[in-house]
């Protein structure tokens, strides 16, 4: 585990282009956080680190899925809205079988964890103050399904 602490936009969008450079193909990246806490800010690090331009990266609330193209395509998911056997419509699946890099933010909405998935935690300090905890111990096993239990 490793703990940043940011104290600007600015400076949460460079740590998410910091694990950009850590991440390959494939690899799923689960991001838990209150609202405003700066999920949106850590993605338009982590895509443009990956190549996307960051004006590309806006919150996907209402489209719950946004693709952005870059050296890798990233999938940017919202399950803020989602909950349950609605997660099994979205075909979760086979963004991550791909080639391409899997965002989920509101990853508490999942039916379970993802085995082998980055998992980013952005704790609110107040003002732009934001904690930010990575644990990347299980990143290089294989993603489990999304499935949810049926």
């Amino acid at each position: 585990m490793s703990i940043q602490r940011t104290a600007s936009e600015a400076e949460t969008e460079q740590v998410g282009a910091a694990l950009a450079v850590q991440i390959s193909p494939g690899a799923v990246v689960l991001l838990y956080g209150e609202l405003g806490a700066g999920k949106t800010a850590f993605v338009r690090g982590l895509a443009g680190g990956l190549g996307v331009k960051p004006e590309q990266v806006s919150s996907p609330t209402f489209t719950l899925i946004q693709e952005y193209r870059g050296r890798m395509t990233v999938h940017h998911v919202d399950l803020y809205r989602v909950a349950g056997r609605e997660i099994d419509d979205l075909g979760l699946d086979e963004l991550a079988e791909g080639d391409a890099v899997v965002v989920i933010e509101w990853a508490d909405r999942l039916p379970r964890p993802l085995d082998g998935a980055y998992v980013v935690r952005i704790a609110d300090r107040g003002g732009d103050r934001r904690d930010i905890d990575i644990d990347a111990a299980g990143a290089h096993a294989p993603a489990r399904p999304v499935h949810s239990a049926r």
